[in-house]
């Protein structure tokens, strides 16, 4: 078993890492905000000072952080206390240059490294059934897959640093714009009489069939378990939307790459976030699409 090091021990990480003692490894936990702390350390982590602290004599080094800069400072600030060996493995979603810039500081340091961001949400990271996107060596891949299939169910290798981060941008860009093609053929289907369960019962089975109705639809009924069925309750905020979809529409900038359904998402969403959407589910962007604000 591992000697692991947790850094980000917030509404992903804590589970994250709560799932790597069930599996019988040695957390060590570092987060800004005490409650974060408390709540890992009943969970069996041990809470240390510092993130240096909790790195000092880790096998291997996760983080958990809300963005690029932020990534960056620890892996600046833990690399050089990291042991000889060590393994950093990036599971926050950031920009692709962010990332290949934490695996040069690693390399710098003649330690491995994976970006490797998540698909699941909350309950995916309690149940241990995430999905990650590794970008790294073969090397490096090989070293975190173990340790990944202790928090999740799914795990690719996306191919050279920054891939996972650009693999999990994608996705999500897909997620956005395709939520909202369905939330606009359910205001459709409204206004000519459809009830929800007779669209979802053709399109979930036809050609329009998609994650975002048949596991996600945005209609109370159909999918008891989708939030929908209580009050857009948030298993992925649509500020969380918000920023994936911000991060795409920089890397199309920067790829030179033309993502015009991408660009109109981020454009919704933003305007959903600014009614006061922004802490509900994003799946909720269908009461923004009938007029009714966040």
């Amino acid at each position: 078993m591992a000697t692991v090091a947790f850094i980000g021990l917030g509404n992903m990480g804590n589970p994250m890492a709560a799932n790597l003692v069930k599996a019988g490894h040695r957390v060590a936990g570092f987060d800004l905000a005490a409650a974060n702390c408390e709540t890992a350390k009943a969970n069996g982590v041990s809470i240390a000072e510092s993130a240096a602290e909790a790195v000092t004599g880790a096998d291997v080094i996760v983080t958990m952080l809300p963005a690029g800069r932020h990534v960056l400072s620890v892996w600046g600030e833990v690399a050089a206390v990291a042991q000889n060996g060590a393994l950093f493995i990036d599971s926050s979603t950031v920009d692709v240059d962010s990332a290949r810039q934490a695996h040069a500081i690693a390399r710098h340091a003649s330690l491995m490294s994976v970006d490797a961001p998540v698909s699941g949400g909350v309950g995916g990271a309690m149940a241990g059934t995430l999905t990650f996107m590794c970008g790294g060596t073969d090397e490096a891949f090989a070293a975190a897959k173990p340790l990944l299939e202790a928090m999740g169910k799914k795990i690719v290798h996306c191919g050279a640093a920054g891939n996972g981060q650009a693999a999990k941008i994608c996705n999500n860009m897909i997620l956005g714009v395709s939520m909202i093609a369905v939330g606009e053929a359910f205001n459709l289907g409204e206004k000519l009489g459809l009830s929800h369960q007779a669209l979802f019962d053709v399109a979930s089975t036809s050609s329009g069939q998609c994650w975002s109705i048949n596991s996600y639809c945005p209609v109370p009924g159909p999918v008891p378990a989708s939030p929908a069925n209580n009050g857009y309750e948030p298993g992925f905020a649509a500020a969380l939307m918000l920023k994936d979809l911000k991060l795409a529409q920089e890397a199309a900038a920067s790829a030179g790459a033309a993502t015009p359904l991408g660009a109109h998402a981020a454009q919704l969403y933003a305007l959903f976030n600014a009614a006061g959407g922004a802490d509900t589910d994003f799946s909720g962007i269908i009461r923004y699409l009938r007029g009714e604000g966040g």
